[in-house]
Parts: structure tokens; sequence; C-alpha cells
């Protein structure tokens, strides 16, 4: 005899997107663009909870990738990739480019100072946060952030 789970129907076997992804620009417009497809993509995952914290999360790493990845480039021919991720408790914001630098996270202690804050925000928000290189080159840097609610 089989097991009941053998038997679900068609709907209860699909599972809704889980992965999204954009190419990004350096351009005002492309981060413009990078934060409406978050915000779209979160509001389609029913994640509105999350959408403040991942907002901020992909616009430092996306900044992060073009300021400091890809400085001698011009805006429109950098190779930036978002991709968001939902798994059961987290959502992964990923952002790939292809330096082989890795993220350097500032070590000052000075709250005052324009630049250099960008990961300590990340770091802020995230559960988890790191990068991973790439082969044959570049890096993503990634962040988990909960999706749970608290109550």
């Amino acid at each position: 005899m089989s097991s009941p789970a053998q038997f679900r129907s068609p709907e209860s076997v699909r599972d809704p997107a889980r992965t999204a992804t954009l190419h990004l620009t350096g351009s005002r417009q492309g981060f413009c663009g990078a934060r409406a497809f978050t915000h779209r993509t979160l509001d389609g995952w029913r994640l509105d909870h999350c959408t403040d914290d991942a907002l901020t999360v992909v616009t430092e790493l996306a900044a992060n990738a073009v300021l400091h990845a890809l400085p001698d480039m011009p805006a429109d021919d950098t190779d930036v990739r978002l991709r968001l991720t939902l798994r059961r408790s987290h959502l992964v914001c990923a952002v790939t480019d292809p330096s082989d630098e890795p993220p350097v996270y500032p070590h000052t202690v000075d709250p005052l100072l324009e630049h250099g804050r960008g990961l300590r925000i990340v770091d802020a928000l995230a559960e988890h946060w790191g990068w991973t290189r790439r082969f044959p080159g570049g890096k993503t840097v990634w962040a988990m952030l909960p999706t749970r609610t608290h109550t």
C-alpha cells in the first residue's frame, strides 16, 4: 500500500517561484530598479514585514559592488546581479560582481564617517552575512534575513 503523500493533487505539489534575479547597472536608475524589484518580489512572496530591512540590505550590497568592486568601469557596463532567494525561514539577498577582491568590513568606530558603514548596516540587519568566491572569477556577497514575524 502506498503512502498518502504520493497522491497529492497537482496544486499541492506546485511550488511558487523562490528565486528572483535582476541584472543591475551602476546608475541611479539601476539602484531604483533594484529597490522596486525587491519591493515587488517581497510583495509577491507576502513578506511585507521584511521589506524595509531587505531594501536597505539590497541597496548597501549593490552600492558596495558598484562603488568598490567596479570603480573604473562605466556605470552601464557593470556586470552585477541581484538574486533574492526565499528559503524556509530566511530571505537571502545576494549581489554578484566580477571582482575577486573580498568585501572589507571597516574597523572604524567613528559613527560620523560618511563612508564605510554599509557592511556594518548589513551586519546589524542580517542574521548572517558573508561572501563566496566564484569560479572563474568574481564573488557573491550575501545576507540572510529572518522571515518569521516576531510576536
